[in-house]
């Protein structure tokens, strides 16, 4: 017999959570912010520039990011400064990264 704890099964609403932070990883530019901002927060500017995209395209992710409470959003004069809010996410895109590496 195993002693390993079965997980306690979650409520309908919880689930809905769940998916809702898989549905906002499920985005390949969300996931290139998240590696662009998790040394250090930067200006929207740089992550513009590190990802590759458009202002109008990053501004609408980091929105969506930063409401989900995975990156924290800092103004600092005229400029706004995201970061890491979350360090688990970046875990799991770690652990996911792994698994599919290990194959």
């Amino acid at each position: 017999m195993s002693n390993k704890k079965r997980p306690r099964r979650l409520t309908d609403g919880e689930l809905a959570g769940v998916a809702q932070h898989f549905k906002l990883l499920g985005e390949p530019m969300r996931l290139k912010i998240l590696q662009a901002v998790c040394g250090a927060p930067r200006t929207v500017n740089d992550i513009v520039s590190a990802v590759g995209a458009t202002q109008a395209n990053v501004s609408k992710h980091l929105s969506l990011l930063a409401a989900a409470g995975i990156l924290t959003r800092n103004k600092d004069g005229q400029c706004v400064y995201y970061g890491m809010k979350d360090p688990l996410t970046l875990k799991l895109c770690e652990l996911v990264h792994t698994q599919l590496a290990d194959g």
